[in-house]
């Protein structure tokens, strides 16, 4: 990885590292030692951090990776797969990473997989939700799901089947097989594969020329390329965003001004456009 980046810890965690620099974040989680699979409270820490990153103005973009350079994340930890989901500390079964997945989608910021060695499972649909994967000449993907008794029948299929079309998702799916990062690209499933080596420094690459582009043109695109897919939530998005817009302009500054000086608002002082 790139030394020369020098990355700040934004707030401390168990099972994540949680960083910034230049207005670059990065989520990594950080459990090697379970092939960085992700737990209950894995998910609640990423959740917490990319609702930081949300609220945060100065953070342009975030990179999602795994410790180390063999998993990326390998998916949900089997360890604690219980009856009805992975158990948290409370006992409680959860499938709380369907929540981070719908958290990705709705950062109105570019998001950017690092996959740094093998994305399996639950890790494989968490490359494919990000906007963007960019990944190591070791990665493999694969989906394991029917072969431990699980399966992600939301993004993890359908929006697959947007990127690599219907009857390769079908494959991923019922065969389980291991595709390597050359296999990967050619089926349009990542964006660009690099070493290992350079694979920080050319994500860091990706992300300075993201923070030169209009973010608010970036947020749009990204709210009307997840509207089709995602239904009346994604519309709502795209409207709410649009709403956003429209009351930076003087038009809707005009009806707040008219109501609280008590008098009619002069819209007809504005240009229509055909």
């Amino acid at each position: 990885m790139n030394q020369l980046i020098d990355w700040i810890t934004i707030k401390n965690y168990k099972d994540i590292l949680f960083f910034i620099c230049n207005g670059i974040a990065k989520i990594e989680i950080n459990r090697p030692r379970y092939c960085n699979a992700f737990r209950v409270k894995t998910v609640e820490e990423m959740i917490n951090a990319i609702e930081i990153c949300g609220n945060r103005t100065d953070i342009d973009v975030l990179i999602i990776t795994g410790n180390g350079n063999k998993y990326f994340c390998s998916g949900g930890d089997q360890r604690t797969r219980g009856p009805g989901g992975y158990l948290g500390e409370d006992g409680q079964p959860r499938l709380n990473i369907l929540n981070f997945y719908k958290k990705i989608r709705e950062l109105p910021k570019p998001v950017i997989a690092m996959v740094n060695g093998f994305s399996v499972g639950g890790g494989h649909v968490l490359h494919v939700v990000c906007d963007l994967t960019i990944a190591s000449n070791n990665a493999i993907f694969s989906q394991v799901g029917p072969k431990v008794g699980s399966f992600d029948g939301g993004f993890g299929s359908s929006y697959l089947a947007r990127n690599v079309g219907q009857k390769k998702a079908r494959e991923i799916w019922f065969l389980c097989k291991k595709y390597n990062a050359k296999e990967a690209l050619d089926m349009g499933l990542i964006n660009k594969i690099v070493d290992i080596n350079e694979l920080e420094n050319e994500t860091i690459k990706w992300c300075k020329i993201i923070q030169k582009r209009s973010p608010m043109c970036l947020r749009l695109i990204k709210r009307c390329l997840n509207a089709e897919l995602d239904g009346q939530h994604g519309l709502m998005q795209l409207a709410g965003d649009a709403t956003l817009m429209f009351y930076l302009m003087e038009e809707s500054q005009e009806g707040k001004k008219a109501f609280l000086e008590k008098r009619d608002p002069n819209f007809k002082k504005f240009k229509k456009f055909l």
